[in-house]
């Protein structure tokens, strides 16, 4: 006879208890044995019993489940059994860490990763070919739109996986803080109903409510070329630009601008001239939104590094040259004020429309959605790789799913208040996803590309660069665990079957963009592993929380522009800038969007800090262990390094990135 302690807990949730009868089986080499404990099922509470065995069971395989109800099938939602076997067997884990529901039998394998065939018991071959199989009919692919990578089958939340749901909290923060958002928009609108709205200091009127204190001082500084220069290096949009190499054939300089072309001939010589193109944006349709005509232009501005380590513009052209038409107008910080701040405001609404679209919506979340439905469809629980990127999918199928049916579905967010809104953001989404390579998500690469290494003042360069050594390490360090040999990583048909799975499938057959279909070695796995951490909680970090300090004051960063771009200078006048800018209504819900999306989440899990346990052997938690450490001597040096700083750089603190793209 032996004595089996068991303890079964359940999740910490909203609703995660249950008042449903459980079963359980524990199934071992040898043998099973039922039992049926009057389980509690309580929020947040381990249940603890003893189970007294008359033969031995033998080696631990798997906890068995079946919850039996009578008219309610009430969920509940079980984090993890433990079975500590008779005399001195070491204690077995059970993972779960999800919803069950209905009233059929569910096998939770013992938690020790392994790769097929690393057993010689087939139970646990067949038990992961029946899971991939279930996981494929649960777990479908769609197309949104043509040209776009594929998405969860999901029209709307409610077709989701349960697994894959917010859980009740989020769920409830997400709604009701929308909702106090829109009462708030509502109140700012009426308020500004009979107040002239002629000039930039009437803004005022609606900034006000829940704002940052860098919010604060853009509000105060936004005029600035200073802080112009400074967000394309570590604003909410760090990724466009680039260290010139040559004069853009698209810069016309016509007669009478020598002066500036030798000035942008000198800072070329030096290595301090720098573009920032928005050619991606040319031949994009503006939106109509109420029947008004919106406007779209696709700006060049060249900059150069001063000395001190600021980035100035130089120059900026609105529009690329039309053979049809004369050169486009040159802008200059010289210019009469207003005709360049105008200029300057096309450039931010141009920013506004990629940053949110190609290097928000398609770069980070498009792309960590590939990422986990390919993980389900392809990688069995048991699974290693599965173990070290299922803390980094949490909640991304459903606020992606949202974001499709409430922010760029018909007559959602961007069709009511954005100029690509109307069909032209999808169309600059399929021109976005031809520029999507593989280098482009890997920070050594792409900054090394944009020339952005060893400058000082590109935090962003510096932090993401530091981030993306520590997260390698970590992938290392749990893939040389398991593959030994470049051999082992070839004959894992399951990882390869993955990889497959994201790039010929999910990204739309991507390998001509550099995106790999086999893994050839722990070198090339570890790489494509770091690109979807990385992408699923650091990039993500640093593209969306910026929306919150920078796009709160308005005319910093206009969601769209409600006349056509200037042609002249001179003409340029306090009307025509406001006539430009959002009007009120536009205003007030780019304010409302961007604050609840960029805020942080009162659930948020900071990287590497998820709490379930999904390995379960002492070598890969210390691996765990060591990544958080190496992320808390991080924190201490960006933490130290701010402190000097006029605008600290926080986006890419370890402590401020989520483990999942959530929001």
């Amino acid at each position: 006879m032996g004595r089996y302690r068991i303890r079964v807990a359940t999740g910490a949730w909203l609703y995660s208890g249950s008042r449903n009868r459980v079963r359980l089986w524990l199934v071992g080499a040898r043998g099973e044995a039922a039992l049926e404990p009057q389980l509690r099922l309580a929020r947040g509470e381990e249940e603890e019993f003893d189970l007294h065995v008359p033969e031995d069971l033998g080696p631990l395989q798997f906890v068995k489940l079946c919850k039996q109800h009578w008219l309610v099938d009430d969920a509940w939602f079980c984090d993890c059994i433990t079975v500590q076997g008779p005399e001195a067997c070491a204690e077995a884990a059970f993972p779960c860490y999800g919803w069950v529901q209905g009233d059929g039998v569910l096998s939770l394998p013992e938690g020790t990763a392994r790769l097929a065939g690393d057993s010689a018991l087939d139970v646990f071959q067949k038990h992961r070919e029946k899971e991939l199989k279930e996981r494929r009919q649960i777990y479908r692919w769609a197309t949104w739109k043509e040209g776009l990578p594929l998405t969860i089958a999901a029209v709307c939340k409610e077709d989701l996986p349960p697994n894959m749901r917010f859980h009740e909290e989020k769920r409830l923060d997400f709604e009701c803080t929308l909702k106090a958002r829109v009462v708030e928009m509502i109140v700012k609108r009426v308020y500004t109903l009979l107040s002239p709205w002629n000039r930039l200091e009437d803004f005022d009127q609606i900034f006000w409510g829940q704002k940052s204190t860098l919010a604060e001082k853009v509000h105060q500084c936004w005029q600035e070329d200073e802080l112009f220069g400074y967000q394309f290096l570590n604003g909410a949009n760090p990724m466009l630009l680039r260290r010139t190499t040559s004069l853009p054939t698209r810069l016309v300089l016509p007669s009478g601008t020598e002066e500036l072309q030798a000035q942008l001939e000198k800072e070329l010589q030096n290595g301090s001239l720098f573009e920032a193109d928005f050619i991606l944006l040319d031949g994009i349709p503006a939106n109509v939104i109420r029947g008004e005509k919106q406007y779209l232009a696709a700006p060049l501005v060249m900059l150069k590094m001063e000395p001190s380590g600021k980035l100035l513009p130089m120059v900026i052209q609105i529009q690329p040259p039309n053979p049809s038409s004369p050169p486009p107008t040159l802008f200059l910080p010289s210019d009469p004020p207003l005709a360049w701040l105008l200029a300057k405001s096309w450039v931010r609404n141009a920013d506004f429309q990629l940053h949110q679209l190609q290097y928000h919506l398609l770069n980070t979340h498009l792309v960590a959605e590939v990422i986990a439905v390919a993980t389900m469809r392809c990688l069995p629980g048991l699974h290693p790789v599965y173990k070290l990127l299922v803390p980094h999918i949490r909640y991304t199928m459903e606020i992606n799913t949202r974001a499709r049916t409430q922010l760029i579905s018909e007559r959602g967010i961007f069709d009511q208040a954005v100029n690509t809104g109307g069909g032209g953001h999808v169309q600059l989404l399929r021109q976005a996803m031809a520029q999507l390579t593989y280098c482009s998500l890997c920070p050594p690469d792409d900054l090394a590309e944009r020339g952005l290494l060893g400058i000082p003042g590109a935090l962003y360069a510096q932090d993401a660069l530091q981030l993306w050594k520590i997260i390698a390490r970590y992938v290392e360090g749990i893939v040389h665990l398991f593959y030994p040999r470049d051999d082992v990583v070839r004959g894992d048909l399951e990882l390869q079957a993955w990889c497959r799975e994201i790039t010929e499938v999910g990204l739309c057959k991507a390998q001509d963009r550099g995106f790999p279909v086999s893994f050839q070695s722990q070198d090339e796995l570890c790489h494509f592993l770091t690109m979807c951490i990385f992408t699923c909680t650091a990039q993500h970090g640093a593209i969306n929380q910026g929306q919150l300090d920078w796009y709160a004051w308005v005319p910093n960063a206009p969601c769209t522009m409600r006349m056509p771009p200037p042609t002249t200078k001179e003409d340029v006048t306090m009307a025509m800038v406001m006539g430009s800018l959002p009007d009120v209504q536009q205003s007030c819900l780019q304010m409302t969007i961007t604050w609840h999306l960029g805020r942080r989440q009162p659930d948020m899990v900071p990287l590497g800090h998820h709490k379930e346990n999904y390995f379960s052997s002492p070598k890969a938690k210390a691996v765990l262990r060591q990544f958080q450490t190496d992320l808390k001597n991080l924190e201490n040096e960006i933490t130290a390094r701010n402190e000097h700083l006029d605008l600290p750089y926080e986006y890419l603190k370890p402590s401020h990135i989520e483990n999942s793209v959530t929001i």
